[in-house]
């Protein structure tokens, strides 16, 4: 079995386990981040962590069960980057003192976001006005404790990251955080390539982790990996390889 497939046989054993476990929320779990209980309880152990209290500006993946993190950040005053879907328009800035303290729920969700957010749709938007990030929390259909990650598979998640990262408004050591379900959480190592980006901290309903001697990150976009699909569907990254060619 080929790394893809090995990839995408753990992601459907995870799907299935949450379901029959009973623990997803709406929209689910299958073919998304799913959804969980605990969510928010998950969300609300990275808060007591240094490199959250210590943060201005945090980069948080759109999907459900990171809502809790989102809505944290605004209340705190700290600037949000939310990604768009599929990266076809870019990044998202939610600047909190720009949002009244009422909306702070609803720019929390990607729906809010697109009304509210200030849209980031090239690299000399997103230099003029992002100037580090310095947080991340993804979301992760699987995860383990050293650090290795199964997004959806997509790759989109991968793909924020070097763009950012090129961009030079994230530090490839930045720390990541990722929320799951302690189902998601699994005892063994995870398939991984090059693109793949680790995580560096794991907090669930009941407990926080941090990654045991995570692998090395990506340096930026590495252009092989890069498909025709996703240059045509995302401005962005072709402007980058544009920019920052190696």
């Amino acid at each position: 079995m080929d790394r893809s497939n090995e990839k995408q046989a753990i992601r459907e054993r995870v799907w299935r386990l949450l379901e029959e476990k009973g623990v997803t929320l709406p929209p689910g779990a299958w073919g998304r981040i799913p959804n969980f209980r605990g969510a928010r309880e998950a969300a609300l152990r990275l808060f007591s962590l240094r490199e959250w209290q210590n943060a201005s500006a945090i980069k948080v993946n759109p999907d459900s069960p990171q809502r809790w993190v989102r809505l944290r950040a605004l209340e705190e005053g700290k600037l949000l980057l939310m990604p768009t879907p599929r990266l076809r328009s870019g990044f998202l800035l939610l600047d909190p003192s720009t949002i009244p303290r009422n909306l702070y729920r609803v720019g929390s969700t990607i729906k809010g976001a697109f009304r509210l957010a200030r849209p980031l749709v090239s690299i000399q938007d997103l230099v003029q006005h992002v100037e580090r990030i310095d947080f991340v929390v993804e979301g992760s259909v699987a995860v383990n404790r050293w650090g290795e990650r199964l997004g959806k598979g997509e790759g989109y998640g991968d793909l924020e990251f070097a763009i950012l990262v090129e961009a030079g408004v994230l530090d490839r050591e930045v720390a990541i955080a990722t929320t799951v379900h302690d189902l998601q959480v699994l005892p063994h190592r995870l398939p991984q390539e090059e693109h793949d980006v680790s995580v560096d901290i794991i907090s669930t309903p009941t407990r926080l982790l941090h990654a045991e001697n995570r692998r090395a990150r990506p340096p930026g976009i590495l252009p092989e990996k890069v498909t025709p699909e996703k240059l045509r569907e995302i401005p962005m990254l072709r402007e980058a390889l544009r920019l920052y060619k190696r």
